[in-house]
C-alpha cells in the first residue's frame, strides 16, 4: 500500500452540514476505491492565492489516505465530477 494525501479546497459558501456531507462523500469515494482514511486535518476557511469561480475562500481539508495506486487514478476522475462545489483537489503519494 501507497500513503498518499488528498488535498480539497472546498466552496466558502457552503453550509456547515453541506461541508461535512461533501467531505463524507470524498471519505466515501476513498472507501470505495479501497483505500483507508488514516487522518483529517482540517485547516477551515482561508483566502484563496487567486478567485477560483468568483469566490476568493475556500474551506480546506488534509486528508492522509493508506491505498493502492489505483485508488488516486478512481478518485481524482470522480473529483472532477464534483467542480461546484470542490474548488481545487489535489492527490500526492507521499515518499
Amino acid at each position: 500500500m501507497n500513503k498518499y494525501e488528498v488535498a480539497v479546497v472546498l466552496s466558502s459558501t457552503l453550509t456547515d452540514e453541506a461541508r461535512l456531507a461533501e467531505l463524507e462523500m470524498v471519505k466515501g469515494y476513498i472507501a470505495k476505491y479501497q483505500g483507508v482514511v488514516t487522518d483529517v486535518d482540517e485547516w477551515g476557511k482561508r483566502k484563496l492565492a487567486y478567485e477560483i469561480q468568483h469566490q476568493s475562500e475556500g474551506y480546506y481539508y488534509f486528508i492522509k489516505v493508506d491505498a493502492e495506486a489505483s485508488m488516486a487514478v478512481e478518485l481524482e476522475k470522480e473529483m472532477r465530477l464534483r467542480n461546484e462545489t470542490v474548488l481545487r483537489y489535489l492527490i500526492v503519494r507521499q515518499g
